[in-house]
Parts: structure tokens; sequence; C-alpha cells
């Protein structure tokens, strides 16, 4: 039952950011801001595929030796594609709310990504292995959590100056995206139930590309 409904879940979702990006890429007719948007959504799905593929596989196969290996390269791709998918946010941040002067918060959070990339390419990590060290787990999360700080904020002080309806809530579709991840990082090798967290984290990235789309099709 359990590999039936993730398997489910899982190919429901990718289809469906992939889906509404490659639409706001397609339409965007010139605009930046929803381009952006559109090429997030795919970068978003796109990256998860690399892990969800493998996991699903993984899933319905007896022996999953086979799949180790394959199911740490996607954990690693989708590492990075996450780092980047922020990084779009942040771009999309800039251009939306016209913000000029961002020469410093641009360098301090391009910084901490290559950072995060640089700490996830490191042997140390480990992918390859069924026991991949948490502490690693831990030190290439340190500087992603930072970014997702510092956009939280951004958003959060933007979208109530400018009273912008349509991305109100950003802010707190990015705190639960990254606080229903951190225990899992942390916690998942004592308590693997804590899994299940990533079905919520997973929802709260679509409503993150919802709200996206919104604003685009209101724009429309």
């Amino acid at each position: 039952m359990q590999a039936m409904m993730e398997t489910i879940f899982d190919s429901i979702y990718l289809v469906f950011v992939i889906t509404i990006g490659i639409r706001m890429m397609k339409n965007a007719m010139g605009n930046k801001e929803r381009k952006l948007l559109g090429i997030m959504a795919v970068v978003l799905g796109g990256g998860d595929a690399f892990h969800l593929l493998p996991r699903m596989a993984a899933l319905w196969v007896m022996n999953t030796d086979s799949l180790i290996a394959v199911l740490g390269i996607g954990k690693l791709i989708t590492s990075i594609t996450m780092t980047i998918f922020y990084l779009l946010l942040f771009q999309i941040y800039l251009l939306r709310y016209a913000v000029n002067d961002s020469k410093i918060l641009s360098l301090s959070l391009y910084s901490l990504a290559a950072v995060r990339i640089f700490l996830c390419l490191l042997p140390q990590n480990d992918w390859l292995s069924a026991d991949a060290p948490v502490t690693w787990g831990i030190y290439r999360n340190i500087p992603f959590v930072i970014m997702g700080i510092i956009i939280i904020v951004l958003f959060y002080r933007k979208a109530k100056e400018k009273m912008d309806h349509q991305f109100k809530y950003m802010w707190l579709a990015i705190v639960l995206s990254f606080g229903l991840y951190i225990p899992v990082v942390l916690w998942v090798d004592q308590v693997p139930m804590l899994g299940m967290l990533m079905i919520p984290k997973t929802c709260a990235y679509v409503w993150i590309v919802l709200m996206g789309y919104r604003g685009y099709n209101k724009n429309n």
C-alpha cells in the first residue's frame, strides 16, 4: 500500500510541477519574472526526479542493493538543484520588487550557494553508501538553511511592504519547506517514520510554484 500511494503521489507531483513550469516558460511573452518562475518549477521537478524515480523503483524492487548508488547520485543532484531553485526564487524576488541595490545581498546568497554545492561535491558525503555520514548531511545543509532564512525574511518584508497579496504567504511556504526538511536530515536514521515529513515538504514546494502560477494567470 505504501509503495502504491507514494508512487502515485510522487508521479502526480513531478508531472504537475514540470507541466506548470513548461507552460509558464512557453507563455512568458518576454516577461523575465514569468520565465524565471517557469524555469524554477522545471528545475524543482527535474531535480527531484533524479531522487524520486529511483526511490519509486526501490519501493517495488525486493533487492534494493543495486539501487543504492543510483539513489545516492539522485540525492546529490537534488541537493544541487534545490540550491539553484532558491537562487532562482531570489532572482524572482529582485525582479518582482525592483530591488536595485542588491550587490552585497546577491554576493552573500551566491556565496552561500557555492559553499553548499562545494560541500555537496566533497567525497566525505559518501553519497554511494547506504550509511552516508549524518554529520556531513548537517555540514552541507548549514549554508542552505542560512540561504533559506535570508530569503524568508526578504519575502516577508517586501510582500508586507508592497501589499503583495499573490506572494503574501511565500515566506510561510519556505518556512514549512525547511521546517519539515531539517528533522529528516537530523533524525531520520534514528526515527525512520520522520521520512514521511517529505510529503508535506513536497506540498510546500507545490504551494510555492502555485503562488507563482496564480500570479502569472492573474497578470494574463
